[in-house]
C-alpha cells in the first residue's frame, strides 16, 4: 500500500476545497497556489503520471479541466490561464499521482517561463523526428 496525498483526498482521507467532481476526476484548489484560483484536476485513480493514464479518462479529465477553467475565468475575470503537467522529478513533479494545474494569468503578474530556445542543424530536425516516428505505430504517422 502506498501513501499519495490525492489518493487520501479523492477517498475523504484529507480535506480540499472540492471544485467538481465527474466520474474519472476531481477538481480542487491548490493547497500552495501560484496565484489564487489555482486549480488541480486530479484521476479519481491513482496513476503516477501522463504516461499511466489510460486513454479512456481522456475525455472526462480534459472535461473537469474545460469546466474548471470556464468557472476560474468567469469568477476571477481572467484573461487567461496555463495549463500544464509536470511528469517526473526532473520536470518538477513533486505529488506522483498525475494531475493537471490550471493557474490564473495577471499582465502583471511576474511569471515569466525562461526558456534557452535550440536551432536545429542541417539534417539533425528530419533526424530526430524519424526517431520518434520510429516509436510511432505506422498507421498514426502523418504523412
Amino acid at each position: 500500500m502506498h501513501s499519495c496525498v490525492f489518493c487520501d483526498i479523492v477517498s475523504g482521507k484529507r480535506p480540499a476545497e472540492l471544485l467538481y467532481e465527474n466520474e474519472h476526476a476531481i477538481g480542487i484548489l491548490d493547497i500552495r497556489p501560484i496565484h489564487y484560483g489555482h486549480s488541480l484536476i486530479i484521476p479519481k485513480r491513482h496513476y503516477r503520471d501522463f504516461l499511466e493514464l489510460p486513454r479512456e479518462s481522456f475525455p472526462a479529465i480534459l472535461d473537469a479541466a474545460h469546466t474548471v477553467a470556464n468557472a476560474l475565468v468567469r469568477a476571477l475575470k481572467l484573461d487567461g490561464f496555463n495549463i500544464f503537467s509536470n511528469n517526473g522529478a526532473i520536470a518538477g513533479q513533486s505529488v506522483f499521482h498525475f494531475h493537471l494545474h490550471i493557474t490564473p494569468r495577471y499582465a502583471d503578474d511576474n511569471i515569466r517561463f525562461v526558456l534557452e530556445l535550440k536551432s536545429y542543424s542541417d539534417g539533425q530536425m528530419r533526424a530526430t523526428a524519424d526517431l520518434i516516428r520510429h516509436q510511432l505505430d505506422p498507421s498514426t504517422i502523418a504523412s
